[in-house]
This record gives C-alpha cells, sequence and structure tokens, in this order.
C-alpha cells in the first residue's frame, strides 16, 4: 500500500523554481531514501508533503490525507524532524518531550522512549549541554513521541562523528522495525546505502532517477572487480569463459577478476564447484557516487552549510 503519494510536485521562491514537478510513492515499512546535494530541493519536497509549506501544483497524500487541507490530521500520523530544528537551550530533555507529547491524544510513553534512545540519564540535562548525537536521538524522540505512523528525518546525522552517525543509523533502522514509515532525507551516499530500501535521487528539483540503491549503482555502468588468493591451482580459463567475466590478470600472489551483471554470483559459484577457496576477497563495485556521476553528468558536490535547501 501506497503510504505517501505525490505526484507532480512544483515549489519556486519568486523566480528561483526548488522543485520541479517531482513524483514518487512510499510503500508501507519502506525506508525511502530522497538522496542529493544540498540545494536540490529535498528539504522543500518533505516541508510540503509534511504541511509546512504549501506546494505550488502538485498531489500530495500521507495515508490518505492532503497536507494543504488536512493539515492537523496529517500532524496525527506523520512525525517530523528537520535539518534546521533547534531548542531554547535551557529547555531540558524531558520537558521538550513533555511539551511535543501534549501536542497528541495517545503519546509513546516517555520515560520508556527516554531509556530506548539512550537518553535516560539526560532527562534533567538542558538542551545545550547535548552532545550532537544526543541532540539528533532527541530529535528522533520528538518525532516518534505521538506514535505515528510515518516519520521524516531530514539530513539526520550531518555533523555526527562516525560513531554517532551509526548510532543513530541503528535508531533509524529500530523505528522501521516497529512498524514506522520512515522517509529519509540525505545527501550521505553511505547513509542511504546503509538505511534504505528505495532512493529516489534528485538533482535541481528533479527526480532523476528512483530504485533500489544497488538498482542505481547498477545505472552506473562501471565494471565490478573481484580480488582474492586462490587456496588451490585455478586454470584463468574456466573463469574467462564465465559470460559475466571481461578480464582475468593476476597481481603477484592475487588473482583480479573483472566483469559486470552477477559477477560475484557466478565466480564464488565457480570456486565452490572447484573447491578453492577464495582468501583475502575484496569486491569493488559501482557505488551510489557512481550512480550520481553516471545519471547527473558531474560529481557528487561536497557537504555545504547547514540550512541550504
Amino acid at each position: 500500500m501506497a503510504v505517501i503519494e505525490v505526484e507532480h510536485l512544483h515549489k519556486s521562491y519568486g523566480g528561483d523554481i526548488a522543485v520541479d514537478d517531482v513524483s514518487f510513492t512510499v510503500g508501507e515499512g519502506e525506508i525511502f531514501g530522497i538522496l542529493g546535494p544540498n540545494g536540490a530541493g529535498k528539504t522543500t519536497t518533505v516541508e510540503c508533503l509534511s504541511g509546512l509549506r504549501p506546494a505550488d501544483r502538485g498531489r500530495l497524500r500521507v495515508l490518505g490525507l492532503d497536507p494543504r487541507t488536512e493539515r492537523d490530521a496529517v500532524r496525527r500520523v506523520l512525525g517530523v524532524q528537520l535539518q534546521e530544528s533547534g531548542l531554547p537551550d535551557k529547555l531540558r530533555v524531558r520537558e521538550a518531550l513533555d511539551l511535543f507529547a501534549s501536542f497528541h491524544p495517545d503519546p509513546a510513553d516517555i520515560p520508556a522512549l527516554l531509556d530506548r534512545l539512550g537518553l535516560a540519564a539526560k532527562a534533567a540535562a538542558p538542551y545545550r549541554t547535548l552532545s550532537g548525537g544526543q541532540k539528533q536521538r532527541l530529535a528522533i524522540a520528538l518525532a516518534v513521541v505521538g506514535r505515528p505512523r510515518v516519520v521524516v528525518l531530514d539530513e539526520l546525522t550531518t555533523g555526527l562523528d562516525p560513531h554517532a552517525r551509526h548510532a543513530t543509523w541503528e535508531l533509524v533502522e529500530q523505528i522501521r522495525a516497529e512498524g514506522v514509515t520512515v522517509v529519509l532525507v540525505t545527501h550521505f551516499m553511505a547513509e542511504a546505502e546503509r538505511l534504505c530500501d528505495r532512493v529516489a535521487l534528485i538533482d535541481a528539483g528533479r527526480v532523476v532517477a528512483l530504485d533500489t540503491p544497488a538498482g542505481l549503482a547498477r545505472r552506473a555502468g562501471q565494471q565490478q572487480r573481484m580480488r582474492f588468493r586462490p587456496s588451490a591451482p585455478l586454470d584463468e580459463d574456466t573463469l574467462r569463459a564465465l559470460p559475466e567475466v571481461t578480464a582475468v590478470t593476476w597481481r603477484g600472489p592475487q588473482l583480479e577478476v573483472t566483469g559486470t551483471g552477477d559477477l560475484v554470483v557466478a565466480v564464488t559459484s565457480l570456486l565452490a564447484r572447484r573447491q578453492v577457496i577464495a582468501a583475502d576477497l575484496r569486491v569493488d563495485q559501482a557505488t551510489l557516487d557512481d550512480a550520481f556521476i553516471a545519471l547527473t553528468g558531474r560529481e557528487h558536490p561536497q557537504p555545504g552549510p547547514a540550512g541550504t535547501r
């Protein structure tokens, strides 16, 4: 079932077009990524979807509700953590959750939520004293305190160190495991590859591709490369005979096999039949970065300043 429907969304600011004819659907229980560089129109898209900003044109539905005309009903089923959201420095963690819980008829149990998100020890701490990772966990808590069926997380891990980023990714996966549909806005390719079931790649306000992360990577059209040290003598011609293989080269004691399609499956199946172990195996495949370059014709920009839409 489509939980979210976006059809021909258009939004401009003055003469600048931020979102230009964007369309996609999100299925129930998905982690759906909206991926692209800063300034691509990602945040504007989810603000229109959340009822925080009116669309100029297009049809938007969240669980069948129109964010423009049924804003209050949408907010009862959709939780939002936005890129620029912040709290007063002196507001305490528990006070923030009590405040947001008061907006909903059947909020989550706050002590249990604090414990689940690792914030129980910080319940009385002022917002200004929290680390970056703790602030992001609190943002997630505020987004889910109303027990939403859909949650939008916008640039969730910007500015976090690798440890905090991975801990936050685990929280997102927990949210989905509880039956919540997640829309994840990001410009981090690794984040989309780790979390998302499908990704809409947006550039200059338009969807340039929509697929699984693996599907987008395959569109890059780049060859895959396997490098390993065979545990026993191996006839190179048997590898070259595989339709997926385009080249076989020795690199010292390691064998490098290049090819396309289901190269890894084809090669590992052949090795298994020959009872050969691929020691020190390394596989290099096309990534979402490669897909971005292939589909937009330019390199993926470096992260820009926070607040860019």
